[in-house]
This record gives C-alpha cells, structure tokens and sequence, in this order.
C-alpha cells in the first residue's frame, strides 16, 4: 500500500493524482457570453449533479496561477447563464481543441468550425452538433482555495431546460448506450462509455 500526504506534494501533483484515480468523470462542454456578445466554449470535467430538486449541477473551473479567473466563470458570473452540452466520441477532437489559451475576444466556437443555435430559456446559445443540453441559470457561485488565494470558482447552476434528440429519450429517461458520454480519465486520456449491467436497489 503506497500512502501519500497531500499536504507534502503540490497542487500539480494532487490534481494529477486526483484526475487519474476519480474515473471515469463526466465532462461539462460549457457555452457562456461575455459582456461583448463573444460567446466561450470549454470543458470542464470536474463536473457532476448535486440534487434534482432544483436541478442543480456544478462545475469546478480552475483559476490560472491560482489567480486569474477564467472567461468561462467570468462569463457566467456576470451574465448568470450558461449552457452544459454532454459531448459523444465524435466531437472530442472540437471539444479538446476548445481547451486552447484562446484570447477573449475569439470565440472557440468559431476557431474549431463548430456551429450554434438559439437556446429556449436564456440568452447564452447552444452548441448545435451535440445532442443532449442543460441551459442553467447561475444558482450560486464560491471561490475555493487555502489562505484567501483561491485555486478554482465552483459554479452552481441551476437547470431550466433539458434538450435531448428524440431517439436517447424514453419513459422519462436518458438512455445512456444511446447518448454515449465521452468520459474524462487521467493525462490526455479519455474513454467511452463501457459495459452496462444492472443491479437492482436492496430492500429489507
């Protein structure tokens, strides 16, 4: 058994151990607007529900130096509205590519030759390749960190409209084979969704 102390590594090295040991994670591929109209598009895999009544998600976006807020929480910090997009393997190459230090002022969504359509309850759009989104209203926000310098803002949003093509929806569920979720693992890694089996809930 190998024992490690976080407090004896640096924060590199517990978010390499971290992200290759809590696998696999779903990936956020978040739309948002900033205050020019540019519209952001980025991943984000520290990501997961929180509660379904509201509909809640979050979403961790890390600070860059433990500093600087990045443009996706600038941009749904200041607009309260964002759209979360659940991306299958064929979009990887886009989605990756959207992980790119682009400057403000450019939109990734334009830059990986994605494309976007009106969304139904806020202003931010959609991305019109991907088959299942949440368009989320900002619920709540929080700055994470040690010693008031803050690693990451942990967004909160709350889900105002679900969107899913036709054939991955049935007797009020998403099906899962059908939407095929890419899964974020460790490094550059990623992988597909794998063997489904059920097990049913105990009862006593």
């Amino acid at each position: 058994m190998v024992y490690i102390d976080p407090n004896q590594q640096s924060s590199k090295e517990n978010y390499r151990l971290l992200s290759s040991i809590v696998i696999p994670r779903p990936i956020a591929f978040v739309t948002s607007k900033n205050k020019d109209g540019v519209i952001n598009a980025a991943p984000f895999s520290f990501f997961n529900v929180l509660t379904s009544r509201p509909p809640l998600i979050s979403i961790s976006i890390g600070r860059r130096n433990g500093k600087t807020v990045k443009d996706t929480a600038k941009n749904i910090m200041e607009s309260k509205e964002f759209v979360v997009h659940i991306v299958d393997p064929s979009l990887v190459h886009e989605m990756n590519q959207t992980s790119a230090e682009y400057p403000s002022n450019v939109s990734e969504i334009e830059e990986v030759g994605l494309s976007l359509v009106d969304s139904q309850k806020v202003s931010v759009p959609s991305i019109k390749e991907t088959k299942v989104r949440m368009e989320c209203v900002l619920h709540q926000s929080i700055p994470i960190g040690n010693d008031e310098e803050y690693s990451c803002d942990l967004i909160i949003g709350k889900v105002v409209m679900f969107h899913l093509e036709n054939e991955l929806y049935q007797n009020g569920n998403g099906i899962e084979e059908k939407i095929a979720p890419l899964c974020r693992l460790g490094g550059a890694n990623y992988a597909e969704l794998g063997k489904i089996f059920k097990v049913p809930r105990p009862t006593l």
